[in-house]
């Protein structure tokens, strides 16, 4: 295994670790979790890197990487709904999105064919970390300086630009995931 898919791997251990933080009781662990979340986004960057410039891309890779980031990513969705950072509903707009788009790409992967991102995907994904990163970081914060008062400004970002920030993240999550859908439609087609 090259190690470029050993980053992809480690993004994964990560992700389990993230998860355990964001659930835990420790004083330390919303922090802690950003500080992983921040990590395993940085070893996203740092297997691409590796894969192109030694030319070790792999369909291991090919699949396990987009595999892998949207698992970081619904995991933090998921992990922030009980934690008030996120409605149950967006995050089930991303986390659904993303099987059925998964499901679209093997679909056409059972027929030879492939379905490459787009920039309207990215951008997507851009929001979603954004906004991850935007809940992570407040979250840290409160937990850093003690801050339990409503009427601080972290609790009035999250308040005021958290709601803005998820609506523009599941808006383009949608739109992005139905146009998606419609331009590869011959795939999902009864006559198929």
């Amino acid at each position: 295994m090259n190690w470029a898919n050993r980053l992809t791997l480690s993004r994964l251990a990560l992700t389990v670790l993230f998860v355990a933080l964001l659930s835990s009781c420790w004083h330390y662990a919303r922090t802690a979790a950003l500080v992983i979340f921040l990590i395993a986004g940085l070893t996203d960057f740092i297997d691409g890197e590796v894969a192109r410039r030694y030319g070790v891309i792999t369909n291991f890779g090919k699949l396990m990487d987009p595999l892998v980031d949207k698992i970081m990513v619904a995991a933090a969705f998921i992990s922030l709904v009980p934690l008030k950072a996120v409605p149950a509903w967006a995050a089930t707009a991303v986390v659904a999105r993303d099987f059925l788009i998964t499901g679209l790409r093997l679909m056409a992967s059972a027929k030879g064919r492939i379905l490459p991102a787009e920039s309207l995907g990215k951008q997507k994904t851009s929001w979603q970390i954004v906004t991850i990163i935007f809940f992570l970081a407040l979250l840290s914060i409160a937990e850093l300086h003690y801050a339990n008062e409503t009427s601080t400004w972290w609790a009035r970002a999250w308040w005021e630009a958290g709601p803005v920030l998820v609506w523009i993240t599941v808006a383009l999550t949608i739109y992005s995931g139905l146009g998606y859908a419609w331009r590869n439609r011959e795939l999902i087609s009864p006559d198929q």
